[in-house]
């Protein structure tokens, strides 16, 4: 196997790692209200759990509300529980066949966690970043041992591989950096 298709088996698993970390932020907090916040908290609904987004349409029509209309009115008592129980800081307010959510500034505290949170997601990010570049690293050097791949290829790879690694971390870095600005606004 050639360096090349090595690097470029590892490309979509870092694609994978940069769509997952723009799924765990968009569920961080902002000054605006999203639906992203409350979609897949679970509800305990009949002995089964859902995720929000499974029971009721989610709406957010304000910058400092998000609106949950439930498909059957059952849903209601649940999806409450659930919304209280979950780490968004807010009690939902049940209005006829409707739940509001209010949601309170943000404090510089909280911010400053959201921050915390928010660095720790991208560490992750890039951690799992290195991981598949010690996998294709080592994929290349085995087979640098078994004569695949010659000995000036095997640094070719390394650089390659080192400018795509470079690459997804400053993807990383731009949406920690994008979501970071929402945050602090």
């Amino acid at each position: 196997m050639e360096y090349k298709e090595i690097i470029k088996k590892i490309k979509p698993e870092m694609d994978k790692v940069i769509a997952f970390l723009e799924r765990e932020l968009s569920k961080v907090r902002t000054g605006r209200s999203s639906v992203s916040l409350v979609e897949d908290i679970v509800v305990d609904c009949f002995g089964q759990k859902f995720p929000l987004k499974q029971l009721a349409s989610i709406s957010s029509p304000e910058p400092k509300q998000i609106i949950i209309q439930p498909w059957d009115k059952s849903y209601i008592e649940g999806i409450e529980k659930a919304i209280s129980n979950s780490s968004l800081g807010t009690s939902p307010v049940v209005d006829k066949d409707i739940i509001r959510i209010f949601l309170p500034p943000l404090s510089d505290e909280y911010r400053r966690t959201l921050v915390r949170v928010l660095s720790e997601k991208q560490e992750e990010a890039r951690k799992t970043i290195r991981h598949w570049r010690g996998e294709a690293w080592e994929q290349v050097q085995n087979e640098t041992k078994t004569g695949e791949i010659r000995e000036d290829d095997k640094f070719r790879a390394k650089d390659e591989l080192q400018k795509v690694v470079d690459e997804y971390n400053k993807k990383v870095e731009e949406i920690g950096e994008k979501k970071e600005k929402e945050i602090l606004e």
